[in-house]
Order: C-alpha cells, then sequence, then structure tokens
C-alpha cells in the first residue's frame, strides 16, 4: 500500500471515531506505518489534527448521508449565480432555502452523532461550516470528504453595496453664498441650465434589510472565528500536553522495567555469591580437614 492510501485510511479512521480516541488511535496508528517501514506516511499520520466536537459531527453526517454535500454544492452554486446576476428576487428566495437547508442537515447531523440535543455553541458551530460550505466550494469539498478538523466561518451571501452618488461641486451665486452646481459636460452646459436630474429608482427595503443581517451576520461570524481560534490553539496545546505525558509514562515504564531486570539481576547476583561463598567455606574446611 502506499504512503497516501495509507494516510488516507488512517484519515477515514480517526475522523469517523471519537475524538476521545484520536490521540491513542492516532498514535498507535503512526507506529504501525513505522514498523511496517512507511516513515513518510508515519509523519503525516502524526500530523493529522484532533477534530473539534462540532467539526466531528459534520464529519458524521458525511459518511451518514453522503448526499447532503451534493445538496450543499447544488444550492451553493445557485446562490453564486443569483449574486452575480444581481437577481434580488431570486437572492431572496434562495436565502431562505439556504437556511432551511442548513436547519434541516444540522439536524440530521446531530442524529448522525447521537447528540440530538447539543450545547448552543456547538449548533452554531456546525451551522456556520454548513454556511462556509455553501458559500465555499473547498470547504464543500472537506465536507464531503469528512475530514474536517475545525468548524469554518465564512461570510455569508448578500448584494454588494451601492456606490454613493456623484459629488456635487460647490460655485458662489450671485448673491454671494454657494450654490451647489452638477459638473460641467462641455458646451451643452453653456446653452441653459441643465435639466433637473431624474431622481434615482428607490431600492426595495428588503435588499437593505438583506445587507443589515448580513453585516450582522459576518461581524458574529467573526466573533465565533476568534473563539474558534482560541478553542483551536487550547485543543492543539492539550494535544500536545496529551502527548507528552504519554512519552514520559512511556520513558517511565521503560526505565521502570529496566530497573526491575537490574534489580533481578542484582538478586540473581547475590545468590549466586552466597553460594560461591558457601562452597569456598566447604572447600577450606576440607582441606583443613586433609591437611590436619
Amino acid at each position: 500500500m502506499s504512503d497516501r492510501d495509507l494516510v488516507r485510511e488512517a484519515a477515514a479512521e480517526l475522523y469517523a471515531a471519537d475524538p476521545d480516541e484520536f490521540i491513542e488511535r492516532r498514535k498507535a496508528l503512526a507506529a504501525k506505518a513505522r514498523a511496517a517501514g512507511q516513515a513518510p506516511a508515519a509523519k503525516q499520520i502524526t500530523g493529522l489534527r484532533k477534530p473539534t466536537r462540532s467539526a466531528w459531527i459534520v464529519n458524521q453526517l458525511s459518511r451518514a448521508d453522503p448526499g447532503a454535500a451534493a445538496e450543499l454544492s447544488s444550492l451553493g452554486e445557485e446562490l453564486r449565480a443569483a449574486q452575480g446576476s444581481f437577481d434580488g428576487a431570486a437572492i431572496r428566495e434562495l436565502s431562505g432555502r439556504r437556511r432551511e437547508l442548513i436547519e434541516s442537515l444540522a439536524r440530521r447531523a446531530f442524529r448522525a452523532s447521537g447528540q440530538p440535543a447539543p450545547p448552543a455553541g456547538i449548533r452554531d458551530e456546525v451551522a456556520a461550516t454548513l454556511g462556509a460550505a455553501l458559500a465555499d466550494p473547498e470547504v464543500a469539498e472537506r465536507v464531503a470528504a469528512g475530514t474536517l478538523d475545525r468548524a469554518a466561518h465564512l461570510e455569508g451571501f448578500g448584494p454588494p453595496v451601492p456606490a454613493g452618488p456623484p459629488a456635487l461641486t460647490l460655485v458662489k451665486g450671485s448673491g454671494g453664498g454657494r450654490t451647489a452646481r452638477a459638473p460641467s459636460r462641455g458646451p451643452a452646459a453653456q446653452r441653459g441650465p441643465a435639466a433637473p436630474p431624474k431622481p434615482a429608482p428607490a431600492r426595495p427595503a428588503e435588499p437593505a434589510a438583506d445587507l443589515v443581517r448580513a453585516e450582522q451576520e459576518r461581524r458574529r461570524q467573526a466573533e465565533l472565528a476568534g473563539a474558534e481560534r482560541a478553542a483551536a490553539e487550547a485543543s492543539e496545546a492539550a494535544d500536545a500536553a496529551t502527548v507528552a505525558e504519554h512519552e514520559a509514562e512511556a520513558t517511565v515504564q521503560s526505565l521502570e522495567e529496566q530497573l526491575a531486570d537490574a534489580r533481578s539481576a542484582l538478586a540473581d547476583a547475590r545468590g549466586q555469591a552466597r553460594r560461591a561463598r558457601a562452597r569456598q567455606r566447604s572447600t577450606r574446611q576440607a582441606l583443613d580437614r586433609l591437611r590436619g
């Protein structure tokens, strides 16, 4: 088996298992690879990161329901197309479908992982990861592979912010005051006063509300991302401490075994010395009797 296949199989096993078993199982798989003479694969296996609980839940969804990733990719493509064409009605309709799909997939993920009532923080991270998969095809691929190690947070879909109106130029009027005048556009501006500008078409209230919600969601996702990074750093530190603990335990166990062997050897040596001294005394006594 090639290194790549071995690492892929190890990742599939590790990210499917409970996170609490990850460290021990990773250590065993890496040791197995080294014993098989595949040191590069063992190094890659050792580098696999322990998943957070929310990432593990999304991984279980991909394994229990492979079609979930296809649902995310399909709706994500529709949303990107609607956003690219500035189709407000389609964006609103697809945004509703987006919320429904994320809620449905989150419920399915919690059932697949055996956690029907997870804490609010876990629910938010799972929903954010599914939303990121809708927005980013690369995240969708990782969700489909079932090898997430962290929750993903990306800004959601939303219409672009419209550009502001052109600036006006202030010029002196006949009364000494200042009057707002539109920029000159050449000879035509000298033939008479310019026609009053046509009022800009009113934007519907819904896209503006969508922008506000998108900004609120972006800020919330940024806060979640910060908390996720802090949790990831704490998790990595805990993983490193656990590995160091296991290495220290292995060292102590090895030293204890060596000490036990040394004590056994000492006991054997003492027994042999006692027997040798006893033979020595017996031999001297026999020699003394022969001399006498």
